[in-house]
C-alpha cells in the first residue's frame, strides 16, 4: 500500500474516531436533559410545573433543548437562577 493508501485509512479511522465522539457527547448530553426533565413534575401536556422565581407563581411551561424554560430572559438574574435550580435539581415545583 502506497503512502496514498496508508493516508486515506489513516484519515478514515480518524473521522470515525470522531464520528463516535459527537455521537457519544449528544447521547450524554439528551441523558443529562432526559434526567432533568424526569425529575420535574408535569401536567397533562408535559409541561413542567415550576414555581416562576421572578414572579413567584405557578407555571406550567415547556423547556427548550436545554432544559430552560421557554419564558427564560437571559438578562434577568431570577431566571439565571431558576435555570441553575433546574441543572441542580433543586426547583421549587408543585404538584
Amino acid at each position: 500500500m502506497g503512502d496514498r493508501g496508508r493516508w486515506k485509512r489513516f484519515l478514515r479511522t480518524k473521522l470515525r474516531s470522531a464520528g463516535r465522539q459527537v455521537e457519544e457527547a449528544r447521547r450524554s448530553y439528551e441523558s443529562g436533559r432526559n434526567q432533568a426533565l424526569a425529575d420535574l413534575p408535569t401536567d397533562d401536556e408535559g409541561r413542567a410545573k415550576l414555581v416562576c422565581r421572578r414572579y413567584a407563581e405557578r407555571r406550567a411551561v415547556d423547556l427548550d433543548e436545554q432544559a430552560r424554560p421557554v419564558c427564560y430572559d437571559s438578562e434577568h438574574t431570577d431566571c439565571q437562577g431558576c435555570v441553575e435550580d433546574i441543572r441542580e435539581g433543586r426547583i421549587e415545583t408543585w404538584e
